[in-house]
C-alpha cells in the first residue's frame, strides 16, 4: 500500500462497471454503542463492530478507563464482533484520540464519572479541532478542567465520581458532537442533564437522532424540541447486545464510482429506515442523474449518460460533500453546496481543501460563506493532497476514474474507517461490464 512517500496512483474506469461492494460497519453507530456498552449495568456483544482505526481508539480509550472489551470474531469485510464487560470508571490516564471526533468529544463527559486525572491528545491535527464547547459544558456542571490550549487538545479532566447534571448551555453550531456526547453521559449524571442550544443551528442533526433512537433501544427516552432542547433523565443503563449497520456514508465514493464509470455498483444490507444521514444518497445522486434502486439485493445505483449539477443544502449531511464535490467537479452544470460552514473544523477544513485541491486538477472551484461554488471545467492530472482526511483521499479516487494520472497522496489515510480501501476500489474496478 501506498505511503506519505509513495502518493497512490488512482486507477482509471476502463469500461462500464458491474459490482458489489460491501462496506464495513457504521463508525458512528460504533463508537455509540462502545460508548453506551461501556456505561452500561452489564456485559454485552456487539455485532458487526467496524474494525479501523476511529474504532480502535474508542476500545482503546475505554479500556484505558477500566472497560474490558474483547474481539470474539472477526469478518473479512473489515467488521468484528467485541464482548465488553464494563467497570467503574477509572482516572489518571492518558487518552489517545488520533483524529476521531467521536472519541475527543465523547469521552471527556464519561471521564468526568470516574475519578482521577484523563488526559487528552491526538494527531496535530486534532490540536486545531473545535473543542470549546465541550470543555465550557463541563466547566457549567461543576467538572474541573485544565486547559491550557484555551478551548482545544491537550487538556486534562479531573473526575471526582459524580457529575450532578441538571441543566447545561451551549453552543454547538461548530458540531452536532458536542450535544450527542453530553446525551451519552447524561443518563449517568446524578440529576440527568438538559442540553439547551443557543447559536446558529446545529449542523449534521440525524447525527443526534442516532444517538437518541440508541439511547431509546436502552430503554431511555430522550424529551427533545426537535433543534435547541434536549433533556435525557438520570437512569442506569440497561445492558444490551446490538448489531452495527454498514457506513452507508462510506458507500458514497462506491456508489458514485457508478455514475462516474457508468454500469452499477450495489451496497448490500441496506437498512430500509436508518437515522445514518448516509442514506440520503439515495435522493442525492438520484438528482445527479443517477438511476437508484433499493431492493433485497442493496442500493444499486446505475450510471447515466452524463452527470448533473446539484444546487443543495448540505447541513444534515455534510460527511457527504468530498464525494458530492467529486462528482461535481465532473458534472455537466454547476453546483452549489451550502450549510457546510462547520466542515472547516472537520479533520481538515474540507471547504478550503476541496477548492485548493480540485483546483490543482485544473478544475474551478470556489468557497463560499458556508459552502462550495464548483463549476465544471476540463480536469488534467496531478498529485492530490489529503491532509490526512480520509474523504480527500476517497474524493481523490473518484476524480481519479475520469481524470488520467491522478494520483493521491497519503491513501492510508482511509484506514480511519475505511480499512484496505485502495483493495476494495482496485477489486470493483475489476468486474466491469
Amino acid at each position: 500500500m501506498a505511503s506519505h512517500s509513495d502518493p497512490w496512483r488512482a486507477p482509471r474506469a476502463v469500461g462500464p462497471l458491474s459490482a458489489t461492494v460491501e462496506v464495513p460497519g457504521s463508525k458512528s453507530a460504533s463508537n455509540r454503542a462502545l460508548v453506551l456498552a461501556a456505561i452500561a449495568d452489564g456485559p454485552s456483544t456487539i455485532s458487526g463492530l467496524l474494525d479501523a482505526r476511529d474504532t480502535r481508539l474508542m476500545v482503546q480509550a475505554l479500556g484505558s478507563l477500566g472497560c474490558s472489551i474483547t474481539a470474539v470474531k472477526y469478518s473479512p469485510v473489515g467488521n468484528m464482533d467485541v464482548r465488553i464487560e464494563p467497570a467503574p470508571i477509572s482516572g489518571d490516564v492518558h487518552i489517545d484520540v488520533g483524529l476521531a471526533g467521536t472519541v475527543m468529544r465523547f469521552l471527556p463527559p464519561i471521564a468526568a464519572l470516574g475519578i482521577g486525572a484523563v488526559t487528552f491528545d491526538g494527531d496535530p491535527h486534532a490540536r486545531k479541532r473545535p473543542m470549546a464547547t465541550i470543555i465550557d459544558a463541563l466547566d457549567q456542571l461543576g467538572v474541573k478542567i485544565e486547559d491550557d490550549a484555551g478551548g482545544r487538545l491537550p487538556f486534562t479532566i479531573f473526575g471526582t465520581g459524580c457529575v450532578s447534571g441538571e441543566s447545561v448551555t451551549i453552543d454547538a453550531s461548530a458540531s452536532s458532537q458536542f450535544v450527542s456526547a453530553l446525551l451519552l453521559a447524561g443518563p449517568r449524571f446524578a440529576n440527568g442533564l438538559t442540553i439547551i442550544h443557543e447559536g446558529p443551528p446545529v449542523p449534521s442533526t440525524p447525527h443526534i437522532q442516532m444517538t437518541i433512537a440508541m439511547l431509546a433501544e436502552h430503554g431511555i427516552i430522550v424529551d427533545s424540541d426537535g433543534s435547541r432542547v434536549w433533556h435525557v433523565p438520570a437512569s442506569t443503563v440497561p445492558a444490551l447486545d446490538r448489531s452495527i449497520e454498514p457506513d452507508l456514508s462510506n458507500a458514497a465514493p462506491f456508489l458514485a464510482a457508478a455514475m462516474v464509470a457508468g454500469g452499477t455498483v450495489t451496497v448490500p444490507n441496506w437498512p430500509t429506515q436508518t437515522t445514518q444521514p448516509g442514506d440520503a444518497l439515495r435522493g442525492i445522486l438520484s438528482d445527479m442523474g443517477a438511476g437508484v434502486t433499493l431492493s433485497a439485493a442493496g442500493l444499486t445505483v446505475s450510471g447515466g449518460t452524463s452527470i448533473r449539477g446539484l444546487d443543495a443544502d448540505l447541513g444534515a449531511v455534510g460527511e457527504l460533500t468530498p464525494t458530492l464535490a467529486a462528482l461535481a467537479a465532473l458534472a455537466d452544470s454547476p453546483s452549489r453546496f451550502t450549510g457546510i460552514a462547520h466542515l472547516r473544523g472537520h479533520e481538515t477544513d474540507r471547504l478550503h481543501a476541496l477548492c485548493t485541491e480540485i483546483n490543482r486538477l485544473g478544475g474551478n472551484a470556489q468557497e463560499l460563506p458556508d459552502g462550495l461554488m464548483i463549476v465544471p471545467t476540463p480536469l488534467h492530472g496531478g498529485l492530490m493532497n489529503t491532509y490526512d482526511d480520509h474523504r480527500m483521499a476517497t474524493a481523490g479516487a473518484v476524480l481519479g476514474l475520469a481524470v488520467p494520472e491522478v494520483t493521491v497522496e497519503n491513501i492510508d489515510t482511509t484506514a480511519k474507517t475505511l480499512p484496505n480501501f485502495a483493495e476494495r476500489w482496485t477489486a470493483m474496478l475489476e468486474v466491469v461490464n
